[in-house]
């Protein structure tokens, strides 16, 4: 890790920056402490005895012990894995990389890791050490070569960070940023933050810069930064204040910004079909049926429960198809009574009826050469289907008020969440129809039925809402199990509006549960492992034998808000309406709400969460 500087004066020379420490020097916990106070890294430190010295936030989080909890005592009262109660591999081989381990929390639940570490010799002897926890699974580009102390191990992963004075001027930075950065060390001291990341974000008219400079926090932030050779990477910025008593040893230092590298996760890539993530069987079915339909102009029925992605279908039927090139035309045949509907469908010409004053081409027209897709279809009037029938038997149709008959060459998909087999028992489908529609009927199977896709879409549409909203957001645990045990009604689009609402909501980078809408609360979910609760920690030396109290677990998340129906009374429909315009007059600063309101900010917090605000 580079150490930090003096600004440089503008009427002197800059000064050559300092050597960066040998490879055996240990770091300062102190020094640990700045980078822990941002990172979202889950780390933690030992020294020659195995007893931990640091302990980052996240790796709190991860573990679920306390800082204060396992401080001064062995690493296995934290790092609880089988592997490491039969020896420490980085203390044996001084460097360790990616080393598969099954930790117990401290709830008693297990979590699969990747360990990453290294030793710091003086001599022949060990003095300590730094590891790196990653859990299996979670995104992260791939590191060349074992890593080189903590700097190395945060660059490894795709960390760097930045120490900046009260005037948003470079002060301190990671050993290995210049190099990515493709800038001189001697370039970076002084140096504009925003000339790194940004005007958006630390312009000097930036709210964000105005925020992190009275001493607030903001976690996970997206900006855009330049390296070498015309290279552009996509980062999560994370800031927050640096305390007198942090010794950092930065003249003027005031806030420490970790950065950490955005790269596509290669899964998603792998489970993707024309923008559809999946890795099911029962989507890898629906998948290979649609590539078998590239050469084929069959009419197609795509059925489904609402929200499961109906039109998501539709459109890779046609991407695929030698019609891509043509229009995708999408109608939803609930939208318009049946009068506008068939002017919607088939067109009119001028006079055809009041206030049809130019003539109109219909959405069979206009999906020439391409594909239309009817949504809805099972809504579409009695009298209207015998003409719609027409239409995909003749390719021919009529506007209204014409008697010119017009061919058009067009793919028709229909897409339905009701049971049309039944709709033609109680007559009110036309059998003819449903047979010509379903050709090649496509069935959807509901988000609930195909589970094993849920932790794919999860993270997906997260990172999708995330760049929406210039921010990089993370799910605690705690968090993603209460949305791999809820059944989804509402399916995808449900599951999207839920993360909507836990992106508004979340003030830091990790969404909680309590972020959650409530619907995901206790109760209202399926436990998908039943024998959770049965997984224990293996044992460990007898407390005797360590002269040590083994720490108290503690619950990960702060349980969900109690579930409440969405009827309010009119004094808290009243209530709603004020804190509202409240949030709206002060940018949804949510300090400055509650001062206007003449509340606590807990206060205001609490009920806009009992209001799902």
């Amino acid at each position: 890790m580079a150490k930090a500087k003096k600004s440089p004066d503008r009427a002197t020379k800059t000064q050559k920056p300092p050597a960066d420490p040998p490879s055996s020097s240990v770091p300062d916990p102190a020094e640990l402490a700045v980078l822990a106070d941002v990172a979202d890294l889950a780390f933690f430190q030992v020294d020659e005895n195995r007893d931990i010295v640091s302990v980052s936030p996240a790796l709190e989080r991860l573990t679920g012990f306390k800082a204060e909890e396992v401080l001064g005592r062995s690493c296995l009262t934290m790092i609880r894995c089988k592997e490491c109660l039969q020896g420490c591999g980085v203390f044996q081989d001084k460097e360790v990389k990616d080393v598969p381990l099954t930790l117990y929390r401290a709830d008693g639940s297990t979590l699969d890791v990747l360990k990453s570490g290294r030793a710091f010799v003086e001599g022949n002897r060990v003095k300590g050490a730094v590891e790196t926890v990653q859990p299996v699974g979670e995104a992260r580009p791939a590191a060349s070569g074992p890593p080189r102390e903590l700097d190395t191990l945060l660059g490894a992963l795709g960390r760097y960070f930045i120490i900046a004075d009260g005037n948003m001027r470079v002060v301190g930075f990671s050993g290995a940023l210049p190099e990515w950065l493709g800038i001189e060390p001697d370039a970076l001291y002084a140096k504009p933050v925003s000339e790194l990341l940004g005007l958006e974000l630390f312009g000097e008219e930036s709210e964000f810069r105005r925020a992190v400079l009275d001493g607030e926090r903001r976690e996970g932030w997206r900006a855009t930064v330049h390296g070498p050779e015309g290279t552009t990477h996509t980062v999560s910025i994370s800031v927050g204040p640096i305390s007198e008593s942090s010794h950092c040893g930065a003249s003027g230092a005031r806030l420490s910004m970790m950065l950490r590298v955005e790269e596509e996760p290669e899964e998603q890539n792998q489970n993707s079909f024309q923008g559809i993530l999946a890795r099911s069987s029962s989507m890898r079915r629906i998948f290979r049926l649609i590539d078998l339909l590239r050469d084929n102009d069959s009419t197609v029925l795509v059925t489904g429960e609402s929200g499961t992605g109906k039109e998501l279908v539709a459109r890779a039927v046609h991407d695929t198809s030698h019609r891509k090139a043509g229009p995708f035309v999408a109608v939803n045949c609930a939208a318009l009574p049946s009068e506008l509907m068939e002017s919607d469908l088939f067109g009119h010409v001028r006079g055809a009826f009041t206030g049809a004053v130019r003539d109109k081409p219909g959405r069979f027209e206009i999906a020439d050469g391409g594909t239309l897709f009817l949504d809805e279809i099972g809504d579409l009037a009695l009298p209207l289907q015998a003409k719609l029938l027409r239409a995909l038997q003749e390719h021919e149709f009529e506007r209204v008020g014409d008697t010119k008959t017009r061919k058009v060459d067009v793919r028709v998909i229909a897409a339905t969440g009701v049971d049309l087999g039944q709709a033609v028992s109680k007559r009110e489908f036309r059998e003819d129809l449903y047979y010509r529609l379903r050709v090649v009927p496509i069935e959807v199977p509901p988000l609930r039925e195909r589970r094993e896709d849920l932790d794919l879409l999860i993270r997906h549409l997260l990172d999708q809402i995330g760049k929406a909203r210039g921010r990089a957001l993370r799910l605690a645990p705690g968090a993603m199990r209460a949305l791999l045990a809820y059944r989804w009604p509402g399916n995808v689009r449900e599951l999207e509006n839920a993360l909507e609402y836990a992106t508004t909501v979340c003030e830091g980078q990790t969404i909680h549960v309590g972020d959650l809408p409530v619907e995901l609360g206790p109760g209202n979910g399926e436990e998908l492992v039943s024998t959770e609760n049965a997984v224990h920690p293996p044992s460990e030396p007898s407390d005797e034998a360590q002269g040590r109290r083994m720490p108290t677990p503690r619950p990960e998340d702060p349980p969900p808000p109690a579930t409440r129906g969405l009827e309010f009374s009119p004094s808290e429909a009243e209530e709603m309406a004020r804190i509202r315009k409240a949030l709206e007059r002060t940018r949804y600063r949510r300090g400055e709400a509650a001062d206007l309101l003449g509340m606590s900010r807990s206060t205001l917090w609490r009920k806009m969460k009992e209001y799902r605000m």
